[in-house]
């Protein structure tokens, strides 16, 4: 049976066995497969790589393995320049558009927050999420790693963190996001864009104290629901004043 060796570098090794993490390893393979199906079938979505060689020569997903090869494999790179090698990740989206999967929910009221335009329901399907994220030109989140598999997904990122704080500090710095925050310019229930509101057109559906006390209000053009900046307000600017710190860290 034909060999090729492997070796993933950096935060790939995530993916990898405790035994084949940071060190070159053998893999035994039939026919011709292409190097995308043998890094996803070894752990590693394809989302996640940003440059593969095979025998120090740079290659795209679509290289069918050889007998005897020397594959290494790359994620994104921050602080090298690799533009004249061939780069096997799409060219980053224009703007920073996302769709979470079922178990994100935190995250994606977060994300939300910060003014990121993010679609979000607990009931959609493994094969909407890909759909939505492919032809509506969004980055697919997900703790999934079979969901960032699927080849009609381009732009996706598995995160590694568990609690949603920890996650939006991960996607903030694994996307560059800390200088494009615009807060509260998204719904957190449902993800619409804000606008001001005259209060005397939103008397009814306010509470007697918040009449009182408040003048200026925000109405979400898709559900209605409406802001104001209340106590929780003052909150959410300093948790978000927080995560920027710790972003920067």
């Amino acid at each position: 049976m034909p060999l090729a060796s492997f070796r993933f570098y950096a935060e790939l090794n995530d993916f990898l066995p405790l035994d084949r993490r940071q060190v070159t390893f053998v893999h035994a393979f039939a026919g011709r497969p292409s190097v995308k199906d043998t890094i996803e079938a070894l752990g590693v979505p394809h989302t996640e790589v940003d440059l593969m060689l095979a025998n120090g020569v740079s290659v795209d997903f679509s290289y069918h393995l050889r007998d005897g090869d020397r594959i290494s494999v790359y994620p994104v790179f921050e602080s090298i320049d690799i533009a004249p090698i061939l780069r096997v990740r799409p060219q980053p989206l224009r703007e920073a558009r996302f769709v979470l999967d079922t178990h994100l929910g935190r995250l994606a009221g977060y994300l939300r927050m910060l003014g990121f335009d993010t679609l979000y329901r607990n009931d959609f399907k493994d094969e909407e999420l890909a759909r939505l994220s492919s032809r509506g030109e969004r980055i697919l989140l997900t703790r999934d790693r079979g969901l960032l598999k699927r080849s009609e997904v381009t732009h996706g990122y598995c995160v590694r963190e568990t609690h949603p704080r920890g996650q939006l500090v991960e996607v903030l710095q694994r996307f560059d996001l800390a200088g494009s925050i615009k807060p509260f310019k998204h719904c957190l229930r449902c993800n619409g864009l804000l606008a001001s509101v005259r209060k005397k057109d939103i008397l009814d559906s306010l509470l007697p104290k918040t009449r009182q006390y408040y003048d200026e209000y925000r109405r979400c053009q898709a559900c209605g629901r409406v802001y104001w900046r209340g106590s929780h307000y003052q909150r959410m600017q300093h948790f978000i004043a927080q995560v920027l710190d710790e972003t920067a860290t």
